[in-house]
């Protein structure tokens, strides 16, 4: 058999071990069979997932079968529950001459054994590998593995975001933040509001470049149904990735303020935004219809994302307009808000706008994200801060109580450039996250008291799309970094090691070629300057 038919399990992530066993290597032909327990729909559709994988990769088909209890009859794969895995993300993999056992506490943990032994798994068509005998196992060190994608700027399809997740998937990560509303476009279908599709979601034209003064005027736009929606969802859970939803506010607003003006301080005239960054007309927090305007947006986001959290941005909310009007102005007196410290009476009115908006969702069993802006808006410690504006808004969260995580700009924006070289380098938003920086960052602070460590709940990158209008430049901005995330949110810091980690990059990037993924590849080969031009 040839050396190049055999499985490594140094995959990316690494595996917390990887223990040899004395015995031979297990064939894995198509005589194999995969056993899942019976009556498990989840482990029934991993075991499924398990067979087209290998099948994807090299060709080899399995069949599958369910099974009262464990099946160590030679030849078998075999998907089981054990509660003796430590966590429930955690898997193990056992494998001998006779036999393959994926183990996980939970179906998920069996779903991420099974990522494992696919990217072990030499790619090219064949009738045979060699499966190591060893006992393989891991354990996530962070329970929020995220990855974010902005749909408002660009519009992408629903196959596009398939795709995305599946990308996700392979890499081990659970959560994807799904940026839906703000100024350029509105895309979600709100059933109760249909004029924030079929108006917010569409402008007249689009800035070219870094918001030069030539505008393309070629209408642009698009959004999800809500059946779109939800067959997305599906995909995601199927591949126990949750979707956060992201419904910005109260800044970030103008398409909605164009299909409803009222909602604005001012009444509009408004226009869906053609240009990038940040603009002064946000939602106005003195009007009650506002509100009720949120919760039932919220209502119908609710049934569509079946998710613990909802994002509800809170950053860039500019205050120009409520320290200007008559109706923000009577809301702040009527709630006695005052300007205290560094906080302005508009900050206060944002923070109780907030709470509002809190306490809306905590009475549907739902909690709130947010960006770090909110951290000068006196909101809830039960809410969960994203920490963007660098590590130290998250540490400062950390401290005061508020879950957090971990979304830097530096370095975990991906739509930032990866090299300090950037003439062949397909337009990007500034900056510059190589892949070592990606690598080598640390979500949790090393001073943060021990005793604050447990509110940094994982780490996230994210993707906005001002400069990215298709979907190869998405997989060019994330592939390969995303496996460097993969390692940051999997594996402890003694145990990383960046050379290592390079080594093992060119087996996952076979897979990435197998698929069709557009990746960067010079970030294999060589480690680009950590500085901007």
């Amino acid at each position: 058999m040839a050396q190049g038919n055999r499985a490594d399990y140094r995959v990316v992530p690494l595996p917390d071990r990887i223990d040899g066993i004395k015995d031979g290597d297990f064939k894995l032909t198509s005589d194999c069979v995969i056993d899942y327990p019976l009556g498990n729909r989840d482990m029934e559709r991993n075991a499924a997932m398990l067979s087209d994988y290998i099948e994807e990769l090299t060709d080899i088909h399995l069949s599958t079968r369910p099974v009262n209890s464990a099946n160590n009859n030679k030849g078998c794969i075999t998907l089981s529950l054990d509660s003796r895995v430590k966590s429930d993300e955690g898997y193990r993999i056992t494998v001998t001459s006779r036999a393959v056992e994926i183990a996980g506490k939970t179906p998920a943990g069996v779903f991420y054994g099974i990522q494992t032994l696919r990217k072990s798994i030499p790619v090219g068509k064949t009738d045979q590998v060699l499966l190591p005998a060893a006992q393989v196992a891991s354990t996530p060190r962070f329970g929020y593995r995220g990855m974010h994608l902005d749909c408002v700027r660009h519009f992408f399809g629903v196959e596009t975001v398939k795709r995305y997740l599946d990308i996700m998937t392979l890499h081990g990560m659970n959560r994807l933040h799904w940026h839906l509303t703000d100024d350029q476009g509105w895309r979600i279908e709100i059933k109760k509001y249909p004029r924030l599709a079929e108006v917010g979601g569409w402008r007249n034209g689009t800035t070219l470049g870094h918001n030069s003064p030539v505008n393309d005027g070629i209408r642009y736009g698009g959004y999800y149904t809500q059946e779109e929606i939800k067959e997305i969802v599906r995909y995601a859970a199927d591949r126990y990735i949750t979707i956060i939803p992201e419904i910005d506010m109260p800044g970030h607003m103008v398409a909605a303020l164009t299909a409803y003006p009222e909602l604005g301080c001012t009444g509009g005239p408004y226009e869906v935004w053609s240009l990038w960054g940040v603009t002064d007309d946000i939602l106005c927090a003195g009007n009650d219809q506002t509100l009720q305007f949120v919760n039932d947006v919220l209502d119908e986001v609710m049934q569509l994302f079946p998710g613990t959290y909802i994002h509800i941005g809170g950053d860039e909310s500019p205050r120009v307009r409520w320290q200007e009007c008559p109706r923000c102005q009577q809301r702040i007196m009527d709630l006695g808000l005052k300007t205290s410290g560094q906080q302005s009476a508009e900050a206060l009115l944002q923070g109780w706008f907030t709470t509002q908006v809190q306490q809306y969702l905590n009475t549907h069993g739902r909690r709130v994200i947010g960006w770090d802006e909110l951290l000068g808006c006196d909101v809830d410690a039960t809410a969960t801060i994203m920490s963007w504006r660098g590590s130290e808004p998250g540490a400062q969260g950390a401290m005061q109580g508020h879950d957090v995580i971990m979304t830097p700009v530096d370095p975990l924006y991906f739509d930032y450039y990866q090299t300090s070289k950037t003439w062949n380098e397909p337009t990007a938003f500034g900056g510059c996250n190589t892949l070592k920086k990606v690598y080598d960052f640390d979500p949790v602070a090393p001073d943060l008291p021990a005793d604050k460590r447990h509110h940094i709940l994982g780490a996230q990158a994210n993707v906005w799309t001002e400069y990215i209008t298709c979907e190869p430049q998405i997989q060019y901005q994330i592939l390969p970094r995303m496996a460097a995330l993969a390692e940051v949110q999997w594996l402890e810091p003694v145990d990383k090691n960046y050379q290592d980690f390079k080594a093992r990059l060119p087996r996952l990037v076979e897979i990435y070629k197998h698929y069709g993924w557009t990746y960067r590849a010079k970030s294999l080969i060589q480690d680009d300057e950590d500085k901007t031009d």
